[in-house]
């Protein structure tokens, strides 16, 4: 399994997933030789072996997604050379690459052990790029993947629709496969409470707490989120609205919020992990995923954990999975600011809402994940075209 990142040195939900994905994998029985390009601690990692390209050690978040393409290649090209190490001594019976960060050295490894590679796609440069072309190195990597893997798996169907329409990779070689999330690894215990006091405090004066959480790019739509908030609060004057996370459009958003004149309403936390991360989602009262384009969204899915009230742009693929929640479409600010509005004015829809999106989340599970993957790994072993 080559991936980028695990917990705790993740930037977002690709180190959760793989995480979580290949500990499902091994309670089956899997053996999983996990590659990552850092030395880097992984708390509970024992369930499979994880390799380390340099001995460098990662900052929490090292090489994500946003940082400078030219740093990322180089490290890249030491993945590739320790596969080739590594495959000499150690033949993998399948190759399961984690977007395409690590295309380029699975399908060396393919090319060397002849083993099945697995393409699986998180999201697509054109997620990243909200929608639009993005780096066109990047696509080359992913369309070379795409077309070298003997099997292809989606987190969603719109991820897979995107694969085939903008890929022109034919469906029958692309396999939906959903997120999960792991219940006890978000909980929290709402007896020890000890930070947000700012805004528990407002919520006593009864106040309504918006949350989002995620990278500050322009994938998840930020900008379309504040000008939302800012009507909402015209006619609800009792919001506070949260942006966790950090990102290049941090200080973008800090100027925007003070110029709709909500800065007194916007609190942003920064990058939060650990128990602040736990409570954060204990504390919200309504989560808001604003996705430009999102092919998961595996926050949504720790927010229904949480008892939480969702609304989710219809560009989000994990709305597949949750039903129960409000939608709109990203570009549609007044109808997100109808629905703060509504829910913030309903006790019984903010609560109809959270009972709906745990419901939902209690029907998917990584087990049930792990048991496709190996299915197809069987499949793939056993010289069978999937």
């Amino acid at each position: 399994m080559l991936g980028w990142e695990l917990p705790p040195h993740n930037s977002g939900g690709l180190g959760v997933a793989c995480y979580q994905l290949a500990r499902a994998l091994a309670e089956q029985g899997a053996q999983i030789d996990f590659v990552l390009p850092f030395a880097t601690p992984v708390d509970g990692g024992d369930f499979m072996t994880i390799h380390h390209v340099t001995s460098r050690r990662a900052h929490p978040g090292a090489l994500a997604y946003g940082d400078d393409f030219d740093s990322i290649r180089p490290v890249q090209n030491s993945y590739k050379q320790f596969i080739t190490e590594h495959v000499a001594t150690n033949k993998p019976q399948v190759i399961h690459a984690h977007d395409w960060l690590t295309y380029e050295a699975g399908i060396h490894a393919k090319e060397l052990t002849g083993a099945p590679l697995v393409a699986h796609v998180h999201a697509t440069e054109f997620d990243r790029a909200g929608g639009e072309r993005g780096n066109p190195i990047i696509h080359d990597i992913e369309l070379h993947g795409l077309m070298m893997a003997d099997r292809i798996i989606a987190v969603s169907h719109a991820t897979k629709r995107l694969i085939v329409e903008r890929y022109h990779i034919p469906a029958s070689k692309i396999e939906v496969i959903h997120n999960s999330v792991d219940a006890e690894s978000v909980s929290y215990d709402s007896s020890q409470q000890t930070m947000y006091t700012y805004v528990r405090s407002l919520q006593s004066e009864g106040y309504l707490a918006v949350m989002t959480i995620g990278r500050l790019t322009l994938q998840k739509g930020l900008t379309y989120f504040l000008h939302a908030c800012a009507k909402a609060a015209q006619h609800s004057d009792h919001m506070v609205f949260i942006i966790a996370g950090d990102g290049e459009q941090r200080n973008e958003l800090l100027q925007l919020s003070a110029d709709l004149g909500i800065a007194d309403k916007v609190l942003f936390t920064g990058f939060v992990r650990g128990a602040a991360w736990r409570e954060l989602y204990d504390v919200a009262d309504v989560f808001v995923m604003s996705s430009v384009s999102e092919p998961f969204g595996l926050t949504a899915l720790e927010a229904a954990v949480h008892d939480t009230a969702i609304a989710l742009t219809r560009q989000s693929g994990v709305g597949e999975v949750l039903t129960n929640v409000m939608k709109y479409d990203y570009w549609d600010i007044d109808r997100l600011a109808d629905q703060l509005v509504n829910i913030a004015s309903s006790t019984a829809l903010r609560h109809e809402l959270a009972i709906g999106a745990r419901r939902n989340f209690a029907s998917i599970s990584w087990r049930t994940a792990a048991d496709k993957l190996l299915s197809h790994y069987k499949t793939l072993t056993a010289g069978v075209n999937a």
